[in-house]
């Protein structure tokens, strides 16, 4: 049986046990993140770690920096516990600002937040890699601050949702006209041999991914760009891909049914792949 951990205690998954109170459950009021492993290695803890702790700071719940820095041993516990030092994982982060009467103010100074994290076996998808994936275009209704990974995500659901009613992997989301990045992802199109992609902003996730890539395209001598796309840009691309530490770099071949380019993953796309791959992979033996 998985173990957990959950306020301070590593139990079994089917112990744990959530107040109904707890306002990650009414309100959705909580940070959260995942964290891909590789044989033990966390990838890019320290990013997410970051992102994590400046989230929490905006949302004002009182967990702070050396809290978080505390959960890589969490992570490292859990991932002895489930027997996953070998091959790939992920582990789920989540803190809420904790169980008090449902009172859409804060609770009383001192209220302690829930803390919960789960580890589990992961497999990178090889076809998504090799293949690429399809995608839709949704208006994207989100909130104004998707700069927070908080956890009341209903407007990633409802685009994931008629992405997979649709028969594609992800949804691609315009605002103003513009492509911001995918319900669960960050996009990039390939415009004239650049890779394109929105600008941080309270608009999009600062993914860790995101900047990972971007590092990685830039040492591939791929120029990158943060600027917005236009919707017409978009479905004029010849490349588009998108990233997150679960999708690493999937090449977009189609959008809404339409051919991206000649419908096959793109010479960009594949470069910034590769480079990506090497640093996720660098001196692990784990089959690419």
């Amino acid at each position: 049986m998985a173990t957990v951990y959950l306020n301070g205690e590593f139990l079994p998954k089917d112990a744990a046990r959530v107040s109904v109170d707890d306002r990650g459950y009414v309100f959705g009021d909580g940070i959260y993140e995942v964290v891909r492993v590789i044989e033990g290695r966390i990838f890019a803890w320290s990013g997410h770690a970051q992102r994590m702790a400046r989230g929490l700071r905006e949302v004002r719940i009182d967990f702070g920096d050396s809290e978080v820095a505390g959960l890589e041993a969490v992570c490292g516990r859990l991932l002895d516990a489930n027997d996953l030092r070998a091959g790939e994982a992920t582990i789920y982060l989540q803190v809420t600002r904790g169980a008090a009467p449902r009172l859409h103010h804060f609770p009383p100074a001192g209220t302690p937040p829930g803390v919960y994290a789960a580890a589990s076996r992961f497999t990178p998808s090889r076809e998504m890699r090799e293949q690429g994936v399809a995608a839709i275009v949704q208006p994207d209704i989100r909130w104004s601050r998707c700069d927070i990974k908080t956890v009341n995500l209903m407007g990633a659901v409802l685009a994931r949702q008629a992405a997979r009613e649709a028969g594609a992997y992800e949804a691609l989301l315009i605002r103003d006209g513009m492509l911001t990045e995918g319900a669960a992802t960050n996009a990039f199109v390939v415009l004239d041999g650049v890779a394109r992609t929105y600008p941080l902003s309270n608009y999009i996730l600062p993914g860790i991914t995101r900047q990972v890539v971007m590092d990685a395209a830039r040492d591939a001598g791929v120029p990158v760009s943060e600027e917005p796309v236009t919707q017409q840009q978009l479905r004029d691309a010849a490349e588009v891909f998108i990233v997150g530490t679960t999708t690493d770099v999937a090449p977009v071949v189609t959008i809404d049914g339409r051919p991206v380019g000649t419908g096959t993953p793109g010479p960009v796309t594949r470069r910034i792949q590769e480079a990506f791959l090497a640093r996720l992979y660098h001196d692990t033996p784990v089959a690419r």
